[in-house]
């Protein structure tokens, strides 16, 4: 049986035509082990943080190659696939829990998937390995990823303006999060609610501070301690696959960080007013300055720690670094020209060309330098100003004006990716 005549173009939902001139196969096996290999490249791909405009261009590519007829559909909680010509399809459906960002675990997956589509590996193969990374043990353990969670706040820390002990306090509150999750990963229950109640702790051990006479600002004191689990990275992803017209998928993960936003900000609330409540008024002082060196220390330490919260592998640690420290310049620059709330563009810019750069002459995937740079651009962005405007505000308007900064900020970061990907080199493969 001969292809059908090909559409002039394809996009991520019309995979079947091939632009590379590989033979589709128009009739499937029951167990055909190309089908079985993009099905677990697929949920490996998802679980690793994939955007759904990038996993569903990754998985045409692979059917392509593959030889195989392909359309996908991918939401932050399942994946879509069907196979064969439209009037014999075979189709199924993933469900899928949304994952954290897994560097290393996407980088590994990525090398697995070049080597099967080069045809160094079966499909048959290609599966096992990817199941062998699945079942990997994780790169660093329990007591050191408790300190990346300390390290990460007690940097933000600096980064939001607070002073040597608005530090402490970030780092002690970091730990005590960090404790709390890996405790949460074994216990459903309470992963269900694990935001919520880490700004509640959060929120009442800083203010339990205060009232022991410790010179800290609360406010300050407690953002750093929960920066790392604003959802500003979330919100940003969202705002991407909006403009890129993947709409199903960018309104679920929209509401979703919505509504995790919102979890947070009750639990920072409660857990003041509970100490408010048992000590009385909570004192609160301005951060004492800091020398400008300890902002140059800090430039290096949070990207360290994002090494490990985000799993990345350790010889990626200096580039990780590199793309904390563009991103920072480029959004401290484009402050200068174009105020806070547009600077972000500049920083997100830079970060994305230079992490396709990066990718195209290392031929690693661009998230492991473009994730780590707008972790560092989202929090001291979109967190602070968002949460502040809610927890500060005397009335409705400038709570909502601080929505009004976080959606600003967030189309400003959405931009300055989907531009870096239009200006600079992509890599042929899932880039």
């Amino acid at each position: 049986m001969s292809n059908p005549t090909p559409p002039p173009h394809r996009t991520a939902w019309t995979g079947w035509t091939p632009s590379h001139g590989v033979p589709m196969d128009l009739a499937l096996s029951n167990a055909d082990p190309r089908v079985a290999f993009i099905l677990q490249l697929g949920r490996a791909l998802h679980t690793s943080g994939y955007s759904a405009p990038r996993l569903e261009e990754a998985l045409v590519l692979a059917s392509e190659r593959l030889g195989i007829m392909g359309q996908f559909f991918s939401t932050p909680t399942s994946i879509m696939a069907s196979f064969g010509p439209q009037d014999d399809q075979r189709t199924f459906m993933i469900r899928v829990e949304p994952g954290d960002e897994n560097l290393g675990k996407l980088a590994r997956v990525d090398h697995v998937t070049r080597d099967v589509l080069s045809g160094r590996l079966t499909p048959a193969e290609g599966s096992a390995a990817i199941g062998a990374i699945e079942q990997r043990a994780p790169d660093y353990g329990r007591v050191l990823t408790t300190l990346a969670f300390g390290v990460a706040s007690g940097s933000a820390a600096r980064f939001l303006g607070g002073g040597p002990y608005e530090m402490l306090a970030g780092l002690a509150i970091g730990l005590l999060t960090g404790l709390l999750a890996l405790y949460a990963g074994g216990h459903p229950g309470l992963g269900r609610v694990f935001e919520p109640l880490a700004a509640f702790l959060a929120s009442a051990l800083a203010a339990l501070l205060a009232v022991l006479g410790v010179p800290v600002s609360v406010l300050l004191a407690t953002l750093a301690g929960v920066i790392i689990l604003i959802p500003g990275l979330t919100i940003t992803t969202a705002i991407t696959e909006l403009s890129s017209r993947h709409l199903a998928s960018g309104t679920a993960r929209l509401m979703g960080a919505f509504v995790l936003l919102m979890g947070i900000v009750f639990g920072i609330a409660f857990g003041s007013k509970f100490v408010s409540l048992a000590f009385g008024t909570i004192p609160d002082v301005a951060p004492l300055p800091m020398p400008s060196w300890t902002l140059a220390v800090s430039l290096v330490l949070t990207p360290l720690s994002f090494v490990v919260l985000l799993k990345a592998e350790r010889r990626d640690a200096p580039w990780i670094i590199l793309a904390g420290i563009v991103a920072f310049a480029g959004a401290r620059l484009g402050a200068q020209l174009l105020g806070p709330e547009l600077g972000a563009f500049g920083g997100a810019l830079l970060t994305g060309v230079g992490s396709q750069w990066y990718s195209r002459f290392t031929n690693r995937p661009s998230q492991i330098t473009l994730v780590p740079g707008l972790l560092l651009l989202v929090p001291g962005s979109i967190g602070l100003r968002s949460l502040t405007g809610m927890m500060t505000s005397a009335g409705v308007l400038p709570g909502v004006e601080g929505i009004f900064q976080m959606g600003l900020i967030a189309v400003s970061l959405a931009s300055g990716i989907l531009i870096a990907r239009v200006v600079s080199p992509r890599r042929a493969l899932m880039d």
